[in-house]
């Protein structure tokens, strides 16, 4: 039995994983008709994990063999010129990174939240008609009983009350004869039970599943930001031990995205393969528990197919109507010859009412458009939404590959540049007047050396020293008794400040760019003694 569906289609992605090759482990080519429990389509899915599982070893093979050359083939970090591009590729590298992976957080809580929509809305319509079949199953049995336990015993009592009136027994017969055609009929209907059973328990189970799937995604998607923002903290902050732990955790997570991406992808082609032919899948696993005819009445649920149900429930409420019209006949006629009867013929009077309302009841329930509502639910929550965000996880885990490889690239150019510049910084002369580690050395040292005295600072005391020659006298009156528009020009060619060589060095934030005259005066026409006495502060 076929028939053309119009209510429903599948999304052209659904087609496209669809047509992705099935393949099992011996490399053989198989259906992509989705039959979970057939061992080589299992074996196809896992060869899908197994290709991701393959492309995370050929990544890792990559960034080892990079992590090899670049350890190998290094540079001489003393080249001033090779320094700027070096830091030049470790800025671009990182932004690179940090954008990959901003751009993955945002695509993975987009998919992480649409998977989560779409199997929701799958639960919520597994639940429904749950509480559909239930209310199914308790109108039946509720019909039922009534019927077997209620009507006959106020037959019983009855039966013995019109015992010296014949026409009145047949008629109870008859009544009898309607009850047992309307158990007949609610037993013919479906066992709904074990349906019912079966769809809890895969609501339930799915419900559970996809909470934790939800939770460990939202877990990664943090990670990868917190991976990302500390790496740039490390980055900024020329952390080498930081940037060491990130790389790290940031190979883990290599590993944790190209599993999650084996994962999404063996996932979202498998529910592609039953939105392409979800009908087919649904007969095929609901053939031993219900009739093709119903089953096919509720997918498709066109007017042009019957009603399974129609017969049974055209009999019970004939049968209902025939049970009435006798209880109305024996409430006109037999109770002012039995004012004892009107009791237990009330009583089925009221079971009658109650077995019509539930008999409209439940015919609204078996109705195919309440069922079949919440399965084109359950395939729209899946086969759109889900799917969609399967394939959404799918780009998060490709750019958060993207953005690690990209980090873990970056990360040990940023830790070598570290380390060149630490070098290059240890290589200075601590002895270089310039340089500001020494100038802190030499600071510190005056605190507990008198002799210890600066080049202006002697220049000022010369005048008191009479063993200095009379160059170095008048060299330092010269510098002494300036003449002030001198001192002006120079003031004006430097930008209004008085030109370094003639202000003392001591709180200079800089070194002066050349000695005066003046100064190399004054040095040059110190003694040998004078030397001795200041010692190397001032040796060049």
């Amino acid at each position: 039995m076929s028939s053309i569906r119009e209510d429903y289609r599948a999304p052209w992605w659904t087609y496209w994983l669809h047509n992705f090759p099935h393949v099992n482990l011996n490399f053989q080519p198989i259906d992509n008709t989705f039959t979970p429990q057939d061992q080589n389509y299992q074996q196809s899915l896992i060869f899908l994990a197994c290709m991701m599982a393959a492309g995370l070893g050929l990544n890792l093979l990559c960034l080892a063999i990079y992590l090899s050359c670049l350890c190998c083939c290094r540079k001489d970090d003393e080249e001033e010129e090779s320094k700027s591009p070096n830091s030049c590729c470790v800025t671009w590298s990182a932004v690179t990174a940090g954008l990959l992976s901003c751009a993955a957080v945002g695509v993975g809580f987009y998919g992480n939240s649409e998977t989560n929509d779409g199997v929701y809305q799958l639960t919520y319509s597994l639940y429904n008609t749950n509480h559909t079949l239930g209310g199914v199953d308790s109108l039946v049995t509720g019909t039922m009983g009534s019927m077997e336990s209620g009507l006959k015993q106020h037959l019983a009592r009855l039966d013995e009350i019109f015992a010296t009136r014949g026409d009145y027994v047949q008629t109870l017969r008859f009544m009898q004869q309607m009850a047992d055609n309307v158990i007949k009929q609610l037993s013919g209907l479906p066992d709904w039970d074990m349906t019912k059973v079966d769809v809890v328990a895969i609501a339930d189970q799915t419900t559970y599943v996809e909470y934790y799937r939800w939770l460990t995604y939202l877990l990664l998607l943090i990670l990868d930001l917190v991976i990302c923002l500390a790496a740039c903290l490390g980055l900024a902050k020329q952390s080498r031990w930081l940037l060491t732990t990130m790389m790290v955790f940031g190979v883990l997570t290599l590993i944790l995205s190209w599993a999650s991406l084996g994962a999404d992808l063996a996932t979202a082609v498998s529910t592609s393969d039953f939105c392409v032919t979800p009908d087919k899948f649904i007969m095929n696993q609901t053939k031993d528990l219900i009739s093709s005819e119903i089953v096919h009445y509720y997918l498709y649920c066109s007017q042009a197919l019957p009603n399974p149900f129609q017969q049974s429930l055209t009999i019970f409420q004939r049968s209902l109507t025939t049970m009435q019209i006798q209880i109305q006949g024996l409430l006109q006629f037999a109770v002012p010859l039995f004012p004892t009867a009107e009791r237990d013929l009330l009583g089925i009077q009221h079971l009658l009412n109650s077995s019509e309302a539930s008999l409209h009841q439940l015919t609204a329930l078996l109705d195919c458009r309440g069922l079949n509502k919440d399965y084109l639910d359950a395939l729209i929550g899946v086969c759109y939404d889900g799917v969609e965000g399967l394939l959404y996880l799918c780009l998060f885990s490709i750019l958060a590959i993207c953005a690690f490889c990209a980090m873990l690239c970056a990360i040990p150019r940023a830790w070598t540049h570290i380390a060149s510049r630490e070098r290059d910084y240890d290589d200075i002369d601590e002895g270089d007047p310039f340089n500001p580690q020494a100038r802190r050395v030499m600071t510190h040292n005056s605190n507990h050396a008198t002799n210890m005295h600066s080049f202006c600072s002697y220049s000022s005391s010369v005048g008191s020293q009479s063993s200095l020659h009379q160059p170095a006298a008048q060299a330092a009156q010269a510098v002494s008794n300036a003449p002030v528009s001198e001192y002006m020009n120079q003031s004006a060619l430097f930008g209004g400040n008085p030109r370094y060589e003639n202000v003392p060095l001591i709180g200079r934030g800089s070194p002066p760019p050349s000695y005066s005259p003046s100064m190399r005066a004054t040095y040059l026409s110190m003694t040998e003694d004078q030397i001795r006495h200041f010692g190397n502060d001032f040796q060049a």
